[in-house]
């Protein structure tokens, strides 16, 4: 059957209908919906003008249903339950407790998910979906709630909030050099491993200790793991976030080729459309990140 919009009534009007129909007055009604008795009476009667039937009578000092109001009230109270029910399961649904966000690989890999399980033991009612992007979208033609940005506030339309410097380090593998800390002159004898997204960070690294050589060429890849990894296996000194070095220095796979740390040439920020800033998964996820990221 068609539905046609001069059949449909207001909702308010039947909840009216259906709350007479429960408690027989208008007064009581009133009480009910937290309305004056007066609204009641007038969404009554515009529901009569509408059906073109009369619907209530007065019994009394109450309402009594005529034959046909009682019938209408018995169906208009069967969809407004299922409507209830409807409401609330669509507030229940898995998208309605699902943060979808977008990372950055080495971020993502290297702090974030060694912290997940404490987002996920303070919200286990939020499922939080990960899936990596490597430069900025445009929300609107994206599913993401959020995303983690490297770089500066320049993400077209979309609200910024800080996470942290990038602080990166010197690092290989402990057999190629021979003396525990090489200096800046010394680490351009060897091969320097290049992130194509940071293709100046080297430069920027020695420019700060006052060395202003050519460097020399070496391998360049699109992600920290990998050059981590390239590092570990002696392909030549790599300049990782600390965050990315740290469990290798740990577990001896890397060491310190050079004394010096720097500030890379951005932050770390969540990114969200402003569309989502009460999106309550969100809302929760951004609390959890100003805990991890505030200094102790």
């Amino acid at each position: 059957m068609k539905i046609s919009r001069r059949n449909i009534p207001s909702t308010a009007a039947l909840m009216c209908l259906d709350a007479v129909a429960q408690h027989g007055s208008a007064t009581a009604a009133a009480q009910v919906l937290a309305l004056t008795q007066s609204a009641v009476s007038r969404q009554l009667k515009s529901l009569e003008q509408q059906l073109r039937v009369t619907l209530v009578e007065k019994d009394g000092r109450g309402l009594r249903l005529t034959a046909v109001g009682q019938r209408y009230a018995h169906s208009v109270h069967s969809i407004l339950s299922d409507l209830n029910e409807a409401t609330l399961t669509a507030r229940d649904t898995p998208q309605a407790h699902t943060l979808e966000l977008a990372i950055l690989p080495g971020f993502g890999m290297h702090w974030l998910a060694p912290r997940l399980s404490d987002f996920a033991a303070k919200h286990p009612e939020i499922t939080l979906n990960l899936a990596t992007r490597f430069a900025p979208f445009d929300f609107r033609a994206a599913r993401f709630d959020a995303a983690i940005h490297f770089g500066r506030e320049d993400w077209t339309s979309a609200q910024h909030m800080a996470l942290m410097a990038e602080t990166v380090v010197p690092v290989c593998a402990p057999d190629v050099v021979d003396s525990d800390l090489l200096s800046p002159t010394e680490l351009l004898r060897h091969p320097l491993l290049h992130l194509d997204t940071r293709s100046k960070g080297w430069m920027r690294w020695f420019q700060a200790r006052g060395v202003n050589d050519t460097l020399p060429t070496g391998m360049v890849f699109d992600q920290f793991s990998t050059m981590a990894q390239a590092a570990i296996h002696g392909a030549g000194i790599a300049l990782l976030p600390d965050f990315v070095a740290e469990p290798h220095l740990k577990s001896g796979q890397l060491k310190l080729a050079a004394s010096g740390t720097s500030q890379s040439i951005g932050a770390y920020f969540l990114v969200w459309p402003p569309e989502r800033n009460d999106f309550a998964p969100l809302d929760a996820f951004r609390t959890w990140l100003a805990a991890q990221t505030s200094p102790e």
